[in-house]
């Protein structure tokens, strides 16, 4: 099959061109990032240098390819003036129209978990629009939604806390359930998922580990040598303070105080559960080794 990948060679995207290149697919890598032609063309895939905000870009990139995988770069909390929402609409519009005009007819689209409330849900809120926008492209393109649970590596952003204060606080924590995903476990579903080549609309929820936040506490400490760490649990305005005192726009802190709180309500997982995945390899206890590592990095 001929595949394009977008997200250059990102967390999900490098693991996934590996595989599909394994499976002796053609693959084309969106990036970009000239600096990354040469590490693409080693790999053995083709790079297509542009952007995602280039709708025209992307027709050409898409044109002749078999299916594509479509990912919106997330956004970043520490912008001004954050809008998830005209963000993941804006480049969904855009994979709209480059399908459209390649005439491409199967998408594995990434989204995220709790896509399918339109609010509630902080700076993933955006995914709902984005799947919308390509639901409506015509029955004839076949469409998966890849909802991941939430990535390891966003706990890389409570190492600071557990420099200063020893713990990690949020508005959501304690005893809450959180569910876990490692990109390598979310490639492999891409990876199938592409090369499905049935008709159909679907959603498929991607998740590598599920505990409490306190158990999350727990291996974690273990693995940085505090085995007494604790994940706390603090209001919404509480962490609001202690987001905006972190240097955050109190319009993006505002946004991950409502994620975090959608967390602790279960808004974001309530429709996981109802679908619930057979889970993937990579657990918490492998993440934490890296989770280590990092640590010792900052507070060294």
């Amino acid at each position: 099959m001929k595949i394009v990948v977008t997200g250059s060679l990102g967390h999900i995207s490098k693991p996934l061109v590996e595989r599909l290149l394994e499976s002796n697919h053609t693959v084309t890598v969106i990036s970009s990032d000239p600096g990354k032609i040469a590490i693409i063309e080693d790999m053995g895939a083709t790079a297509a240098i542009g952007s995602v905000q280039d709708a025209d870009f992307l027709a050409t990139a898409f044109t002749g390819a078999d299916a594509v995988y479509t990912m919106v770069p997330p956004v970043s909390y520490m912008e001004p003036g954050l809008d998830p929402i005209k963000h993941f609409s804006q480049i969904g519009n855009n994979y709209a129209s480059a399908v459209t005009q390649a005439g491409i007819k199967r998408v594995v689209n990434l989204s995220s978990w709790g896509a399918h409330r339109d609010s509630g849900t902080g700076g993933i809120v955006g995914t709902y629009y984005l799947e919308h926008i390509l639901n409506g492209l015509p029955e004839s393109v076949s469409i998966t939604h890849i909802r991941p649970a939430s990535f390891y590596y966003n706990l890389f952003s409570f190492i600071p806390a557990i420099k200063y204060t020893g713990k990690i606080s949020a508005a959501y924590g304690a005893g809450d359930r959180t569910v876990l995903v490692a990109p390598e476990d979310i490639a492999v579903a891409v990876a199938d998922e592409l090369e499905n080549t049935a008709g159909s609309r679907s959603i498929r929820y991607v998740a590598s580990d599920e505990l409490t936040c306190n158990e999350v506490a727990q291996i974690l400490g273990e693995a940085i040598g505090k085995p007494d760490l604790h994940w706390d649990l603090i209001s919404a305005e509480q962490a609001q303070q202690s987001l905006e005192a972190a240097g955050l726009p109190p319009t993006s802190a505002a946004l991950l105080v409502e994620l975090q709180t959608g967390h602790h309500n279960g808004f974001i997982s309530e429709d996981y559960y109802k679908h619930r995945p057979e889970l993937g390899k990579v657990k918490l206890t492998d993440f934490a080794k890296e989770f280590a590592l990092a640590y010792q990095k900052q507070v060294s």
